[in-house]
């Protein structure tokens, strides 16, 4: 029984002792003991020469930022070593935390470009057969012209600046109207001796080029081409701006500035413990939080502007992944050759009237033999005859019998219809993906500073470093990470923020809010969007036309065959065609017949069925 009572004592002396002295050797100082944890942990960081390192603590009054009054492992040049440190240190911190994103980001400025690449191809070979199949006369001079114009699409299409599409689309209509003047309009001109050709073809061609727009022999098409490329592209070059400017941000911000007294901090956050002999202690986390959110304020002053990027990035990424058929990038892009086929046979439709104008502008060339082919010389020889009994009220829609077989045979091989292989999959998965993963950074350069002290941070220790000595908790006050809060910051000076970093949120914040501008989706300027969209829309409703060529309302009548399902063609063997009288069926307003509620208003079957017959007769005078 005394052996037990004696084993129990002799027990609760040795608890009580190592509560006493381990904190005690937890928190001493170097002061009895030598420098050889520091040594090792110099050497193992790379900091510096390990000769810098004494071998026991002793005075040193050079100190700068790691100053004690008793002993010190550290030197001057120590402090020096360990200045170049943390600012290697913290910088690969932030490259490493930010690898994912500029992953992300570089990669999918690569997958949009392949896409955008691989869809400018096939559309651009696509448009070149157009020349090939229905105006041999044109192909080998235009095949150059439409390469060059897919080549500035696609320029625009990555986001530059300095590309327009009015400026693309005039140029290529510009080098175009020569051609057809004279391979379709007047076919003789091409064809005089090399001699008197040469002499004449370029200034002649320059008249013809500068005087494009106000003959205007394409009619309306140039500017619907534009219309159509400017409401498709519009996403998809917005995507790849946002894109390269996120990519500059983010090496911006790995490449940012440290103050000096930012270094001094960190130098005092991370290795003055070192200096005392306490190479395992970690930093209170209000002490890391208040050093690296001083250090990287203009990181943090980004965090606003990037969040409103990565919203404006999730909204296009989901525009090009829902797109409809009507501003669908890969329509638009395929309606080019639909858009060129009908401005040269616009052009065709008007001959007379364009060489009319064009002879009093520049002059007229006098025509020598000429060898055509069988198609275009049928092409020109039939429009013109047409065009001599009525040059200036002859609609498209009852035009002469070869142009509305070439417009029927360039619809036929050319559906308009929504892709739906490989291209339109990829472009939807590219898009879903990026959607899905961009959203996890919107409040990363927010945040950066606390995951940067996220592995300085104390893991289950009741102690910390203050940045002076251990103590149980960091009494400072822990202070915002805007800049006017990072002026009380207690533990470093910071007066402004990097000025690449300050030149980086103004791109971003200029950037955003005018492609919201151009888009149409900022509130501040939306009456002013809807004002230019309505003068859009009255120019080119001006033209004739009800609506947009890609809804395909030409189609309708351009051919007998296309009366409604299950009825014959009107024609001289059938029903007399209908007079322009009054329909029956066209009452007033106020006396359609109306079913349902109030808000509601249905045509009859017949009275439709009438109509659209009324509307595809042709007339007739009484």
């Amino acid at each position: 029984m005394f052996r037990a009572a004696f084993q129990n004592v002799d027990l609760f002396w040795v608890i009580l002792l190592c509560f006493v002295l381990l904190p005690e050797a937890g928190g001493r100082s170097a002061d009895a003991d030598s420098c050889h944890e520091v040594k090792t942990a110099y050497m193992m960081r790379q900091i510096g020469p390990v000769e810098l390192v004494p071998d026991r603590p002793g005075p040193d009054e050079s100190l700068r930022v790691c100053v004690h009054p008793g002993p010190s492992c550290c030197t001057s040049k120590m402090e020096d070593s360990y200045m170049a440190a943390v600012r290697s240190e913290t910088q690969q911190k932030m490259r490493s935390y930010s690898f994912e994103l500029k992953y992300l980001i570089a990669g999918h400025i690569k997958a949009y470009q392949e896409h955008f690449e691989m869809l400018l191809s096939f559309t651009s070979n696509l448009t070149s057969t157009l020349f090939d199949s229905a105006y041999s006369a044109l192909a080998s001079d235009c095949r150059p012209l439409v390469f060059q114009l897919f080549t500035d699409i696609k320029r625009h299409l990555s986001g530059d600046s300095n590309s327009s599409l009015e400026s693309v689309v005039r140029r290529f209509y510009n080098d175009l109207f020569p051609l057809v003047y004279r391979r379709l309009l007047n076919p003789g001109i091409g064809q005089m001796s090399v001699r008197t050709y040469n002499s004449l073809s370029t200034s002649h061609d320059d008249c013809l080029r500068m005087t494009r727009r106000d003959v205007s022999p394409f009619g309306p098409h140039p500017r619907l081409l534009v219309s159509s490329l400017s409401r498709a592209l519009g996403p998809g070059r917005a995507l790849s701006r946002l894109l390269r400017l996120a990519g500059e941000v983010v090496n911006a911000t790995e490449k940012a500035t440290l103050s000096r007294d930012c270094l001094r901090g960190l130098v005092r956050m991370q290795y003055c413990s070192h200096c005392r002999g306490l190479t395992l202690i970690r930093p209170c986390t209000g002490l890391c939080i208040n050093i690296m959110r001083g250090c990287l304020v203009g990181v943090s002053e980004l965090g606003g502007p990037w969040g409103s990027l990565v919203v404006l990035l999730q909204r296009l990424a989901a525009t090009l992944a829902t797109s409809s058929n009507h501003n669908s990038m890969e329509l638009a892009l395929l309606a080019v050759r639909h858009h060129v086929n009908d401005a040269i046979l616009h052009a065709q439709l008007h001959g007379p009237r364009i060489t009319a104008t064009v002879e009093k502008v520049c002059g007229s060339q006098a025509a020598g033999p000429v060898m055509m082919g069988p198609q275009s010389t049928t092409v020109h020889t039939t429009t013109s005859a047409n065009l001599e009994r009525s040059p200036a009220t002859l609609p498209p829609s009852v035009g002469p019998p070869v142009h509305r077989r070439l417009r029927l045979q360039s619809r036929r091989s050319f559906p308009l219809k929504g892709s739906r292989g490989e291209k339109s999959g990829n472009l939807k998965k590219i898009s879903r993906e990026f959607e899905g993963s961009i959203q996890r950074y919107q409040w990363f350069f927010t945040e950066l500073p606390e995951m940067l002290c996220e592995s300085e941070m104390e893991v289950e220790q009741h102690t910390c470093w203050s940045g002076q000595d251990v103590v149980e908790s960091y009494a400072g006050r822990v202070v915002g990470n805007t800049l006017k809060a990072q002026r009380e910051n207690p533990e470093l000076t910071v007066r402004n923020t990097d000025p690449v970093l300050k030149g980086a949120k103004q791109r971003l914040e200029q950037l955003t809010q005018e492609l919201l501008v151009e888009l149409g989706w900022a509130s501040k300027v939306r009456g002013r969007v809807e004002e230019e969209e309505g003068g859009s829309a009255h120019m080119e409703g001006g033209s004739g036309d009800d609506c947009d060529d890609e809804d395909g309302c030409e189609a309708s009548g351009d051919e007998p065959g296309d009366a409604p399902s299950g009825r014959s063609p009107v024609g001289k063997d059938r029903t007399p065609p209908r007079r322009r009288p009054v329909l029956p069926h066209l009452l007033p307003p106020t006396q359609v017949p109306v079913k349902g509620s109030a808000h509601t208003m249905t045509f009859e079957p017949l009275t439709l069925l009438s109509l659209l017959l009324f509307l595809l007769s042709p007339w007739e005078p009484r």
